[in-house]
């Protein structure tokens, strides 16, 4: 699958933003041949399995200008960097511990000129600056997430979304969920990605929506 499966989706991106989701799978085929940070059989399916799932977040919501997000655990810079490329006028702060994943991410963002990306090699534990919302990809049992991002989290919201975290998950998590919202009292939504996309490849995922009242 190419590029235009996202404009099938995005049909009202600028001609810059087409450009630049275009040179997302040559972007990052170069650097995965140097540096090993999405596997080489799923970069067949990059732009279904990367692209288009970090996307599915801005079918739930439309960040406004200025609004921050953390993308923790950013790995090769999903879904931040896709992200990024639809709101150019939201900060996102990518991070990740692991130094050939941020190195990664600073080149992608450097060569699609994303202004508005910072990245940085740092736990997200050790983060002092809080943001509206947080988003990730799966990377921990949602429980041990909630508690490494509680505190970075800003409690005005100025979105249709209250700030939280947004974490793309697969389905069947239920005791997961329960097991979150008793920790601090988060409330939880979540929101099938089935509701945006035909591919088969979104029918067992979804958006888990975490935040306090």
């Amino acid at each position: 699958m190419d590029s235009s499966l996202i404009f099938q989706y995005f049909p009202d991106l600028s001609s810059r933003q087409k450009e630049q989701i275009q040179q997302l799978a040559p972007l990052y085929q170069l650097w995965n041949s140097r540096i090993n940070v999405i596997s080489r059989k799923d970069m067949d399916q990059f732009y279904l399995h990367h692209v288009l799932h970090s996307l599915a977040i801005a079918k739930l919501i439309s960040f406004t200008p200025g609004t921050t997000i953390l993308d923790a655990g950013t790995g090769g810079g999903f879904p931040g960097i896709p992200l990024a490329i639809l709101f150019p006028e939201v900060q996102f702060f990518l991070a990740d511990s692991i130094r050939k994943k941020i190195k990664v991410v600073r080149e992608v963002a450097q060569a699609l000129e994303l202004k508005n990306v910072t990245a940085e090699q740092i736990r997200v534990e050790e983060l002092k600056t809080s943001f509206d919302f947080v988003v990730s990809r799966a990377v921990t049992d949602l429980e041990v997430f909630t508690h490494w991002v509680a505190g970075k989290i800003r409690p005005d919201s100025k979105n249709s979304l209250k700030n939280g975290i947004l974490y793309l998950k697969g389905v069947g998590i239920d005791d997961e969920l329960k097991r979150t919202a008793q920790k601090k009292k988060w409330h939880i939504s979540t929101f099938p990605l089935s509701r945006f996309f035909d591919e088969e490849f979104f029918q067992t995922k979804q958006i888990v929506h975490v935040f306090r009242s």
